[in-house]
């Protein structure tokens, strides 16, 4: 007879070490399943690492775990050809204990997660591919793995296979995932020494700086890039949707490579050595984009649900939540004495409605479509930005008022007045969603 479990829980990312490490703690049976050779061996890329979220889940998870900075500032560039419009935030109090967020490597943390997983007594298996979804006519009731022998029950699967979840779309929980709702996202690592990076950056020991950008950095595409501070190292990426890129001309490396040719940012990479490269799927739908998150016998967390808030480029943050809370829900059933049947899972949405992951996402839901249908929040706003605060800083002899009419002018000559009247309306509207 198969071995049955309390849960099962497919993947082995932050989403997934977060519930099966939440099970396992409460003393449930946990078999969690990872198709890497090692948890996070699919994972070359830097990220950041929310320490909120995952303090909620191991409090003293600041004695073992991998980190490699502090962040104490938070840059935003709007780039233009070769110039950027930006505004920093640098705060003391992000270098006061308890630290609020960090830089990651994820191959190492996500590797330091599991064996936390291991030690509350989780059962991690690798290197094993789970194929499909065993079902009991609607109900989930385990998985077939590629293993001989390989079917194995549970009372319960959580399911944080990652974006592009093939057992939930096999199993006709979601639709076929749209380009227009998932970015392709390629980062690159690049070593320096440790000094430099500090001098680079000016920041101290064990401190580091994130810098957010967006603007034509992305080729008129609706994305986003980023650089990441780590102790050695510097982490370089962009990202843009699916769908832009299949209209673009234009491969994620070579966008990534005209990046890294811009005035202001090869300055930062100058003398490093590139050596990891990794592209990968990120879920940018939203709230509108979300599939089904529970059903007889599952729950679907992290980037498999499309728990990513794109605005705020929030991901390992929400996908640790709803790992958690899926998991406590599975924990509070199985206190009660009751059975994991859809009715009782719906707490599991509940819960979600009442978290910030859900309430966040719900406030930008609107976001993605007004950026999908108004390229010139990535192309003209960008130029105009840059231009105007260009005519400003230059000295040149002309009177501040005619270079603010000048300013006024080539806004209105661009876009026209209702036009800036209705992009400023869009985005207050977006932003203001209830």
């Amino acid at each position: 007879m198969a071995e049955k479990f309390d849960l099962i829980v497919v993947g082995a990312g932050m989403a997934g070490n977060a519930a099966a490490y939440t099970a396992a703690k409460a003393g449930l049976k946990v078999l969690q399943i990872e198709r890497g050779e090692y948890p996070g061996s699919k994972n070359v890329q830097g990220a950041i690492l929310y320490a909120d979220a995952i303090e909620k889940i191991i409090p003293d998870f600041r004695e073992s775990a991998p980190l490699e900075r502090h962040l104490i500032e938070q840059r935003v560039w709007v780039l233009d050809d070769d110039s950027y419009v930006g505004s920093n935030y640098r705060s003391e109090e992000f270098n006061r204990e308890p630290y609020n967020r960090y830089t990651i490597i994820r191959a190492q943390f996500d590797r330091w997660f599991s064996e936390q997983v291991t030690k509350a007594g989780g059962l991690v298996i690798c290197e094993t591919t789970v194929q499909q979804l065993l079902m009991d006519g609607q109900r989930v009731v385990g998985v077939r793995t590629d293993r001989k022998n390989g079917d194995v029950f549970a009372d319960c699967v959580i399911l944080a296979d990652g974006v592009n979840s093939l057992l939930a779309k096999r199993a006709g929980f979601h639709e076929e995932l749209k380009p227009k709702d998932i970015a392709l996202a390629v980062k690159e690592i690049h070593f320096l020494p440790q000094e430099t990076i500090e001098a680079r950056f000016n920041i101290g020991e064990d401190e580091g700086v994130v810098i957010e950008m967006a603007g034509k950095v992305t080729a008129g595409m609706m994305g986003t890039a980023f650089l990441y501070t780590n102790k050695e190292s510097i982490t370089l990426g962009i990202g843009c949707m699916l769908s832009d890129f299949k209209n673009q001309k234009i491969t994620p490396y070579q966008l990534l490579e005209q990046m890294k040719e811009h005035p202001a940012i090869k300055p930062l990479l100058a003398g490093s050595e590139m050596k990891e490269y990794a592209a990968h799927l990120i879920p940018e739908g939203g709230y509108n984009a979300m599939p089904p998150v529970y059903g007889d016998g599952w729950m679907i967390a992290g980037d498999a649900g499309m728990f990513v808030n794109g605005i705020h480029r929030e991901g390992s943050n929400l996908a640790m939540t709803t790992g958690q809370i899926a998991a406590q829900t599975l924990i509070d059933l199985k206190t009660a004495g009751k059975e994991c049947s859809a009715k009782n899972l719906k707490n599991y949405r509940e819960r979600l409605d009442q978290s910030f992951v859900m309430k966040d996402l719900k406030k930008y839901r609107h976001m993605p479509e007004v950026f999908h249908k108004n390229s010139q929040f990535f192309t003209t706003y960008p130029e105009l930005l840059n231009r105007a605060a260009h005519t400003m800083v230059k000295v040149d002899g002309i009177d501040k008022k005619s270079k603010e009419r000048e300013i006024r002018g080539s806004f209105v000559q661009a876009r026209s007045l209702f036009g800036l009247l209705g992009d400023a309306f869009k985005l207050w509207r977006a932003f203001q969603a209830r």
